[in-house]
């Protein structure tokens, strides 16, 4: 099994984390928090509440959890279109694989992905929910002290099943999104790219735009599903399951409440994914 495909996506996943985790943090909110009117009162509020820093809060654990993640979405995706196709990467611009292919080997890995994905997203989810501002001398502290003690107190408070609370919202969101995501960035990359040759820098850059903008309009409803019952449990706020999450909120909320965060997914997707495919196809490239 070639490795190097796992290796460029653990260092693209990375500096593509770090690009979007902002967006992310007011997405997050606006999803599972009443408080906010829109992304720009998001944004203020909690730059004033809690500074800079508050865009990037539960960063820390995915900056080393994600890259993990992306090494997998990307090196399984590889792989199986090696089984799938018999064509290494290097072999798939001359040999270019049917969509099919693209699409089910998009799925494996996606569906392989959220499975590794599950804990780590549900601290993220908690951290990036916690609106207190830095301790500061004599203030209480926030519930959660970082992501060592968020998953510490996850697993004494709800049993080692709590860690992974939203873990089939997420594999239903990730499964069939990240088919979309991969036949969407072959797509516009052949379209734009003689045969055989290998698309050019540009090219990838709005290749992997789109396609994270694509699997966003797709995933965002079951995206918003995935942080409520990520949630749930705290603030009174309890779901019996998915079905039961998904029709308390549209009964309470009405069906928009499946679209919030689209905007700010659409505006992350773009740079992340740009950044994420260009870095990927460079450094496996560059490994020749």
């Amino acid at each position: 099994m070639p490795v190097e495909e796992f290796v460029a996506g653990w260092i693209s996943g990375a500096l593509g984390l770090v690009l979007g985790h902002p967006f992310d943090t007011v997405k997050v909110r606006l999803q599972t928090q009443s408080t906010y009117r829109g992304i720009a009162d998001c944004m203020v509020k909690t730059y004033r509440h809690e500074s800079l820093l508050g865009f990037f809060k539960g960063m820390s654990f995915p900056i080393a959890s994600i890259a993990l993640v992306n090494s997998v979405l990307f090196g399984v995706y590889s792989n199986a279109l090696l089984a799938l196709t018999a064509t290494s990467h290097r072999q798939r611009r001359a040999q270019p694989p049917s969509y099919t292919h693209v699409f089910i080997a998009g799925c494996t890995g996606g569906f392989l992905q959220a499975y590794c994905l599950a804990p780590f997203d549900l601290i993220k989810v908690r951290l990036q929910n916690q609106t207190e501002p830095r301790a500061q001398p004599g203030s209480p502290p926030p519930r959660y002290r970082g992501p060592v003690h968020c998953a510490a107190s996850i697993f004494q408070a709800e049993g080692p099943r709590g860690l992974f609370r939203g873990a089939w919202a997420l594999t239903l969101r990730d499964t069939p999104t990240l088919g979309i995501y991969f036949v969407t960035y072959e797509w516009l990359c052949r379209k734009s790219t003689p045969d055989g040759q290998k698309p050019s820098s540009a090219t990838v850059l709005v290749a992997g735009g789109f396609a994270g903008i694509a699997s966003w309009v797709t995933a965002t409803p079951l995206d918003v599903i995935k942080a409520r019952m990520q949630m749930a449990g705290l603030k009174q706020r309890a779901y019996r399951g998915l079905l039961d999450c998904m029709v308390s909120s549209a009964r309470q909320e009405g069906l928009g409440v499946f679209f919030r965060g689209l905007t700010i997914n659409s505006a992350r997707a773009f740079p992340v994914n740009a950044v994420t495919f260009l870095s990927y196809e460079h450094l496996l490239h560059s490994w020749g």
